[in-house]
Formats: structure tokens, C-alpha cells, sequence
């Protein structure tokens, strides 16, 4: 019974935790560049001077996962997607660097070049910003060039050029705020190797049909979780009644 209580207590909460990380999956199922994460457990003897009786259930790891999600044609001038490995740098408000692969770009009420959740984008030299009454260009190496609105239109001036970078995945952690980072701290140098799709945007990895499953499925081995620890309990009840009658 002591085994069977202690594995189904910590297997029942492992499996809560897994269920949301699941939903959280599904609601961004539909998020510009999400990466799903999944969990993987495991049973641990727990090491005392008693018997080794007990196991827990533990969270061995949390992994983030990779693959490339469905490309959607927008034709925006201000929308790209990554191709292949690599990330897009963007600047937090406390000026470190942080990564994503959401391209939904769009130019601020100073004229700077930011991504949706209002994240500075960053270029080789900096946040980029774009001059007023011009039409913005990215080409597939992450140039980024202005076409004035009047005057001369054929003209095209290049301003920067899109921080393209491809750190080794086992060297990223995604924040709280859905970003990656280095787990060092230290920014990643830039990756010519990594191109953009201009007019494109990356959409999430999570297939929801299978995530579906999984939920469906994580739902059942909560019930059993729970169905033990009352099994285990009920069998102590009995213990104490046998016990009460021995006396």
C-alpha cells in the first residue's frame, strides 16, 4: 500500500501538470510560430534507511519541441518566415536579446520596426528604424530596404539588415513570455546561412488532432491515479478493521 499510494500521488499530480501543458499546446494552436513542449516521466525509487518500498513519479524533462509548423502565404510586405533552422532576435525592455520565429512585423509610432507582441526587432547594428512615407522591402537574406511613396519610386535604399541567427537548439530556453533564449544569457552571433520567406508567415507546430488525443488520454490515466490512491486507502481501512478485531 505505501508503494502504491506514494506512486499514484505523484504520478496523479505529474499527470495534472502534463494535461497543462497539453491545453496550452491547443490554445496556441493557432499562435503565429508557437512551438509545442511535452513532457516525459519516470519513476524514482526514493532512497531512505527504510525499505525501499516507495517511488515517485518525476517531470524528468520538459521538452521543447522543434519542428517547423505549416507555412502561410499573406503576401504582406511586413510578414516573414523563417526557412529551415534558425530565429528571429528581438530586443526586451531590459535590453537583453530573445528569439522567435513569429514574423508578424510591424513599424511603431516612432517609426521602429517591432513584432506584433511590440518586441524591437533587431538588425547587425541595432533595433532598425524605418523612415516616414516609405514602403518596406525584406529580401530572403533579411535585407531590409525603403521605397519612397512620392517622388522618385524606383529607388530603393537599403536601412539593415534582420538579425538572422541559429543557436544549437539544446542551447535554448523559452521564458514565461513564450520567447527563447540562450541558457547562457549571452546573445547569439548572427547566421547568414538563415534566409526568410518575405510575404509568409510560420504558423504553429501543434497538431491539434493529436494533442487531442493525448488530452483524451492524460484524462483517463488521471482517473486511474485517482482510482488507485482511493484503492489504497480503502485497503488501510481494511488493515485497521483486521487489526481492531485481532485485539
Amino acid at each position: 500500500m505505501d508503494r502504491l499510494i506514494y506512486t499514484a500521488m505523484t504520478g496523479a499530480k505529474h499527470v495534472f501538470m502534463q494535461q497543462a501543458a497539453t491545453a496550452n499546446n491547443l490554445a496556441n494552436a493557432s499562435t503565429v510560430g508557437f512551438k509545442a513542449q511535452e513532457h516525459r516521466f519516470r519513476a524514482v525509487p526514493v532512497l531512505s534507511e527504510a525499505m525501499p518500498t516507495r517511488a515517485f513519479t518525476v517531470d524528468a524533462s520538459v521538452a521543447d519541441v522543434f519542428d517547423e509548423g505549416p507555412v502561410m502565404f499573406t503576401g504582406r510586405n511586413l510578414d516573414v518566415s523563417v526557412q529551415g533552422r534558425g530565429w528571429l532576435a528581438v530586443q526586451l525592455p531590459d535590453g537583453s536579446e530573445a528569439y522567435t520565429r513569429a514574423g508578424s512585423l510591424d513599424v511603431d509610432v516612432t517609426g521602429l520596426l517591432v513584432t506584433k507582441g511590440g518586441h524591437l526587432v533587431m538588425g547587425d547594428g541595432g533595433p532598425i528604424n524605418i523612415p516616414p512615407d516609405n514602403s518596406i522591402e525584406i529580401a530572403p537574406d533579411g535585407t531590409v530596404s525603403v521605397v519612397p511613396t512620392f517622388g522618385a519610386r524606383n529607388n530603393a535604399n537599403a536601412i539593415g539588415r534582420l538579425k538572422l541567427v541559429d543557436p544549437p537548439e539544446a542551447d535554448l530556453v523559452r521564458g514565461a513570455d513564450g520567447l527563447f533564449r540562450q541558457r547562457d544569457g549571452q546573445p547569439a552571433a548572427a547566421a547568414a546561412n538563415v534566409k526568410v520567406a518575405p510575404g509568409t508567415l510560420e504558423g504553429s507546430n501543434v497538431n491539434v488532432t493529436d494533442a487531442m488525443v493525448n488530452l483524451i488520454s492524460l484524462s483517463r490515466q488521471f482517473e486511474i491515479q485517482i482510482k488507485m490512491m482511493q484503492t489504497a486507502d480503502t485497503n488501510a481501512q481494511r488493515a485497521d478493521q483486521l487489526l481492531s478485531l485481532n485485539a
